[in-house]
């Protein structure tokens, strides 16, 4: 399993269009769900956050592969990638931001989630 945290950061003045689009992958999630599901793709999360006077997005994921995922994403045809990828081309500053290390993954199984031991 692959796991990632990258920080994204933003182009001045892109709070509407981030909005936008998480109002639009949110009214299209079984669609994104379904990318998800053929990417291998386990866990993605957004977070916003201003750092510093900038504006960055948070992405974290877990999949099977994350260069899999990727290579399978850019190839979609789902208008719900189509939507994701003008997205970043148009609010992401390429070269911004950074990727996260890995320090510790704690994964709770679904017997202690119910307080069994």
């Amino acid at each position: 399993m692959d796991i990632v945290a990258r920080l994204i950061e933003l182009e001045p003045g892109s709070a509407e269009r981030v909005s936008a689009w998480a109002k639009h992958i949110d009214a299209h999630r079984a669609d994104a769900e379904a990318t998800l599901c053929s990417e291998g793709v386990a866990v993605e999360s957004w977070f916003s956050l201003s750092l510093g006077g900038k504006d960055y997005l948070l992405c974290y994921m877990r999949a099977d592969s994350l260069q899999q995922a990727e290579s399978i994403a850019a190839a979609s045809t789902r208008a719900v990638d189509a939507y994701h990828r003008q997205f970043k081309a148009d609010t992401w500053v390429r070269g911004g931001g950074a990727v996260g290390e890995l320090l510790v993954d704690l994964t709770a199984d679904a017997r202690h989630a119910r307080g069994v031991s």
